[in-house]
């Protein structure tokens, strides 16, 4: 059995670090999704880790949310994020997905060290739907391939959304 996920984060002189352990799904994103929009309020941003050494798996919600966070590093810092992973079954779901060419792959387990606290879970349901839906959203524009595997919960959450 999966140990449950954890996503821990840490800022140290311009390098932001998400930490990710454990079985990261669903219940944690819409805290995700509220610290990645949080890193893009910060002045003088010099690097986005994301250190996944210690992770066991990862649902297409955290994938998509993975892939906000790439684009976004590109748009406003013009940097691409550091992905830290030498789980290869994570390693090639990243890869069938095609978000390997927004990251920059590193399959060491060395990375320096920065205090990092967890991010609580934050169970606002309704929030979570529109996380989810914005990060399938996104798989989709990024790798028009993954429609057929997303396409019946994006239009069941556009109605959700909707209510």
């Amino acid at each position: 059995m999966a140990e449950k996920g954890k996503i821990l984060v840490g800022e140290n002189d311009g390098h932001c670090l998400i930490r990710m352990t454990g079985d990261v799904r669903v219940t944690l994103c819409t805290s995700l999704n509220q610290y990645i929009n949080t890193i893009f309020t910060k002045p003088g941003v010099e690097s986005v880790l994301i250190d996944m050494r210690d992770i066991e798996g990862l649902d297409s919600t955290t994938l998509g949310l993975l892939a906000k966070l790439a684009l976004a590093c590109q748009q406003s810092y013009s940097l691409r994020p550091k992905l830290f992973c030498s789980n290869e079954s994570v390693l090639k779901t990243i890869e069938v997905m095609e978000l390997d060419e927004y990251f920059e792959i590193i399959r060491s387990r060395n990375l320096e060290e920065i205090d990092v606290a967890e991010l609580p879970c934050n169970p606002d349901e309704q929030r979570a739907r529109e996380d989810v839906l914005e990060a399938h959203r996104l798989l989709i524009e990024l790798n028009p391939r993954c429609e057929p595997d997303f396409i019946d919960l994006v239009r069941y959450l556009e109605d959700q959304v909707s209510v």
